[in-house]
């Protein structure tokens, strides 16, 4: 049987109060939610949103989707170094077919993935049935290979991070993650409960995540499912764009909290919570907890 019990998730992940004066000189309260400490190669929404893919993949190999310095491509190379099934990861942009890995896409080839480099229209399209079958014809991964699509969003990644909410339940009145895919916010509003509402900080700038949220939640739970809401101003110009204001505020956070801030993704919705309560946006009262998904790579174990 496939038994990721194996690895010994740390759940439900610890949330732990901080003492900020951004947040507390205006009645609100803010919590951190730990999901990084979940597990250290599957940390946060990727131990959530591939935990039931796995399950469903059963052992087959796992085909995936990511760019050059994709977290899920290095979550799912990890997890199939640890449970022993195959992994293929089709890497936007056939440029980098021919130069050296760089340290993301060489720790997935490490884990034993084996990289697949698409042109970047093609990738745009690798969700329409015919040109995904014909990838999986010219990999030769047609039969029996279980696909996720990019991020891990699917019904299945939606379903599995409901249970992000339910921890939350009772304890934060707003939930805020940053958000990829959509796959993790369709989860934790579904899982929250009526009272909370959950706030996404899209870190890609026009991805559409309002309308790709939706429509996860309409495939994994027949419709809407909780109260959500996106805030698209901390997107600091678009996916893996870490200016200098970005650096500096997430290393003041880190010096005032003790926490290892990722930049890609927990930084920007961090300062988007920070901004927020400036801006009176939690009435006194308020319990934010931020969903802090993953750590820095200099952080992590590998």
């Amino acid at each position: 049987m496939f038994d990721l019990a194996v690895l010994r998730p740390r759940l439900p992940s610890p949330l732990e109060p901080v003492a900020d004066e951004r947040f507390a000189r205006h009645g609100a309260r803010l919590l951190l939610k730990r999901d990084d400490l979940i597990h250290a190669d599957l940390p946060g929404n990727k131990w959530r949103k591939l935990a039931p893919n796995l399950r469903a993949a059963a052992g087959r190999p796992v085909l995936t989707f990511g760019g050059a310095y994709s977290n899920h491509l290095r979550a799912t190379a990890a997890a199939g170094r640890l449970l022993g099934f195959p992994t293929v990861g089709v890497v936007r942009g056939d440029e980098l077919a021919g130069k050296p890995l760089n340290a993301s896409l060489a720790a997935c080839a490490a884990d034993g993935m084996r990289l697949h480099f698409v042109d970047r229209a093609t990738y745009r399209r690798t969700s329409e049935p015919e040109v995904l079958a014909e990838l999986l014809e010219r990999i030769g991964e047609r039969e029996g290979c279980w696909v996720v699509p990019e991020g891990g969003s699917n019904a299945l990644a939606a379903q599995g991070c409901t249970e992000l909410g339910r921890e939350l339940r009772g304890r934060a009145d707003v939930a805020a993650v940053a958000c990829g895919t959509g796959g993790t916010l369709a989860g934790l509003a579904a899982g929250l409960g009526d009272g909370a509402r959950a706030l996404g900080i899209p870190v890609l700038k026009g991805a559409c995540l309002g309308e790709r949220t939706a429509a996860l939640q309409q495939e994994a739970f027949g419709g809407p499912a909780g109260d959500w809401s996106l805030d698209e101003r901390f997107h600091f110009g678009g996916y893996a764009r870490v200016p200098p204001d970005l650096d500096a505020f997430a290393q003041d956070f880190e010096a005032r909290h003790g926490l290892p801030v990722e930049r890609l993704y927990v930084a920007k919705m961090l300062y988007g919570l920070v901004v927020l309560a400036g801006e009176g946006a939690f009435p006194p009262g308020t319990t934010v907890a931020a969903v802090i998904t993953g750590r820095p790579q200099s952080a992590a174990s590998r």
